[in-house]
């Protein structure tokens, strides 16, 4: 299997993703791994770690979500592997519980996240996002 972090999917998986009918809630699991310093495009000057440039995007997202009926339900740090294997750990995990996919699309192209997107941008070296429901 090849694991493939990334900031952004590619258009067709995009689409993919909301070509759904399906407008249960669902679960995000984010794999995060961070750059070793932040790089914003708009200001050079700012000297933070990527951990810490996500970590403002955390805090302002969760707003976001908690505004459109969804909620962070885990944080926590990777801190090791018992089954499988990567080539690098990610450095963190996220939880984010949406009720549906309408409201994450809206959260998406919200002015809000557009005003917060820049620290993601600056903290991520890449991600897996996986959609998980309920069974």
């Amino acid at each position: 299997m090849e694991v493939t972090n990334a900031v952004y999917p590619p258009h067709e998986q995009f689409q993919a993703f909301f070509a759904t009918t399906d407008e249960s809630p669902f679960v995000m699991v984010n794999l995060l791994k961070f750059k070793d310093v932040a790089e914003y495009a708009d200001d050079p000057s700012i000297q933070i770690s990527g951990r810490e440039a996500y970590e403002i995007y955390g805090v302002e997202v969760s707003k976001i979500v908690e505004g459109r009926g969804g909620r962070v339900t885990f944080t926590g740090d990777v801190t090791g592997i018992i089954v499988g294997e990567v080539d690098d750990l990610w450095d963190m995990v996220a939880l984010v519980e949406y009720p549906s996919h309408a409201s994450f699309m809206e959260m998406m192209v919200s002015p809000e996240w557009a005003a917060i997107e820049h620290h993601r941008l600056a903290g991520l070296a890449g991600q897996l996002n996986i959609r998980a429901t309920a069974r």
